[in-house]
């Protein structure tokens, strides 16, 4: 699988806005894009801004560019497309491990799944886009270095028990919680075109 390993950062700043599950850095420094053109204004077209928002979303969550159009797929065949897509990337293994606090990035947090550090309901899971259900129970094989600090606060449907290394998914998302500024329906309204 391609995975983006180039620096975080001139991601964010090319989107224009902070993400967190790709970088603990921020674009507070420097808040325009990348480059030697970076200060001059640009005015976007329509195509441009739903580039945009396709990317932070792909960017934020390590995904690529034909998983996001099978997730688009499968969002569209649901009543409400927007929410339903991002509940479903919501419900991607590493996401949950990141958003829980168990680890600083979404590309750590794949990197935990990917070592065999976390089980489903006792089994070994090691991929990283397995969508978790209603009831699971997650289990982190405790690390050498400790669990780090929870940047953000734990979403409502996870309850998380940092002394035992456990998370257990109480509802599915409901796909109106992000951490960054995204528009969903540009997103589903670029692949509406391209489908």
């Amino acid at each position: 699988m391609s995975r983006y390993t180039g620096p975080h950062l001139k991601i964010s700043r090319a989107v224009g806005v902070d993400l967190p599950g790709l970088t603990t850095r921020t674009i507070e420094k420097r808040p325009y894009p990348p480059g030697q053109h970076g200060h001059a204004r640009h005015k976007l077209s329509e195509y441009a801004i739903r580039v945009i928002e396709t990317r932070k979303v792909r960017m934020n969550y390590g995904l690529t560019e034909s998983q996001l159009r099978r997730l688009v797929v499968e969002a569209r065949t649901r009543p409400s497309s927007t929410t339903a897509l991002l509940e479903i990337i919501e419900r991607r293994l590493d996401n949950v491990i990141f958003r829980a606090g168990f680890a600083r990035t979404i590309p750590a947090a794949r990197q935990l799944v990917t070592h065999g550090r976390v089980t489903v309901n006792g089994k070994k899971t090691d991929i990283a886009s397995y969508r978790v259900q209603r009831g699971d129970t997650l289990t982190l094989r405790p690390l050498p270095a400790g669990l780090p600090e929870a940047r953000f606060p734990i979403p409502e449907w996870l309850e998380v028990n940092r002394d035992s290394n456990t998370i257990v998914v109480r509802d599915l998302p409901d796909g109106q919680q992000t951490l960054f500024p995204v528009q969903m329906k540009l997103i589903i309204e670029h692949y509406a075109m391209r489908l």
